[in-house]
């Protein structure tokens, strides 16, 4: 029997940058390391989602870490082919720019008699690491598990890994994956030390029937982690048959967008959900140890639910 794998190959060079210290708010991947002997840490993950019913834009930048400095591999799973392209890390401060703004106008008045004069607290904060630059990504269609050990193997010994191995919770989380219809693998390679870095941003664009951020494939991972999610959406989501509901913590009542700021946001976003107003942006917040997911995030429209 032949395993295969068809790959797209890109490289996305992202200029290195000085640490930032700004006002901003906070995806997820499986690693491989280079060396077996090195756990990889993941105290911090931040993306920007936009779904317009039928296709998504996902922005994805983490904060990683290693037990000893080791290249690694790390794996995204995508339930359609994506269209992969260098993202704007600022994304990020813009859009809680626009929550934090929206909820001063909102909250001015009442909230300074409630607080003895204070505004509530931002909804968001995003800081970020000493970003690192470079990114090596490939676009793998994957038609087995071992079609993908065999990729892994052969790349990874083609980068003058000895001895390469995937760890078993990846594994599992690649056969779980592939027996739900998830053919398509973005491998990504980054260089890390024993301090935290930021990754610079990186976008997806992909077709997906529901809202989508992959979780499960995480359990090779050490440690905590802190997801801080922007979600963008014509119509709030109430309908979640993966993740519970209660893992979610929402951090405040949907913003409304106006057509500027949705444009202000993202060009590209902006033409995902039609140029149209009215978009609803919130932060969603998932906090737990990296090998306790087993599901993904999943989201739709549904009947409506008190949290949302």
């Amino acid at each position: 029997m032949q395993h295969r794998a068809a790959i797209h190959s890109l490289s996305v060079v992202a200029i290195a940058a000085t640490t930032v210290g700004s006002s901003v708010a906070f995806a997820d991947r499986g690693s491989i390391p280079f060396r077996p002997d090195v756990d990889i840490f993941e105290p911090k993950q931040r993306a920007l989602i936009a779904w317009n019913g039928v296709e998504e834009i996902l922005i994805l930048s983490t904060d990683m870490r290693a037990s000893a400095p080791t290249k690694v591999l790390e794996v995204l799973p995508l339930p359609a082919e994506p269209k992969v392209t260098k993202g704007d890390i600022e994304i990020f401060s813009r859009a809680v720019n626009i929550i934090n703004s929206h909820r001063r106008a909102k909250n001015r008045g009442a909230v300074r008699k409630r607080n003895g004069g204070k505004l509530a607290a931002p909804a968001g904060r995003v800081t970020f690491h000493e970003k690192i630059g470079a990114h090596d990504l490939s676009v793998i269609h994957v038609e087995s598990a071992d079609g993908f050990v065999d990729w892994v193997n052969t790349f990874l010994k083609r980068q003058g890994v000895e001895a390469p191995e995937i760890p078993a919770p990846l594994r599992r989380a690649v056969d779980e994956y592939l027996a739900d219809g998830f053919v398509w693998f973005v491998f990504d390679v980054v260089e890390l030390g024993t301090s935290p870095n930021t990754q610079e941003a990186i976008q997806y664009r992909f077709e997906s029937d529901g809202l989508y951020y992959p979780l499960r494939i995480s359990r090779t991972e050490k440690g905590d982690t802190d997801i801080e999610l922007l979600v963008l959406t014509p119509k709030l989501l109430s309908d979640f048959p993966g993740l519970p509901i209660s893992r979610l913590n929402l951090k405040h009542k949907p913003v409304i967008l106006s057509s500027a700021e949705l444009r202000s946001l993202s060009k590209e976003v902006d033409l995902l959900l039609g140029s149209k107003p009215q978009m609803k942006l919130r932060i969603w917040k998932i906090h737990g140890r990296l090998d306790s997911f087993s599901a993904d995030l999943i989201a739709r429209p549904g009947r409506p639910h008190r949290r949302d």
